[in-house]
């Protein structure tokens, strides 16, 4: 059947809200199943990123505070 091309009337069938009320139910159960598989990995990714961004944030600053240092130098009278 090409575009434009009228179905006969044997072929259609009316979709009902309780059509839809099924498949959406059914996609919805998908989503939470999928969700819930990938909410582990989610959570360690997370991690792993935060724990990068600390120990980068605490090298930046280690090095940002070796170039600030000031050097005393105390002579006795």
């Amino acid at each position: 059947m090409t575009r434009g091309e009228k179905r006969p009337a044997a072929d259609r069938k009316r979709v009902t809200p309780a059509d839809l009320e099924a498949k959406l139910t059914e996609i919805e159960s998908e989503l939470t199943d999928t969700g819930e598989a990938v909410k582990p990995k989610a959570i360690a990714i997370g991690v792993g990123a935060l724990v990068v961004i600390l120990i980068l944030a605490f090298l930046l600053g280690r090095r940002k505070g070796e170039r600030k240092t000031t050097i005393l130098e105390v002579r006795r009278l």
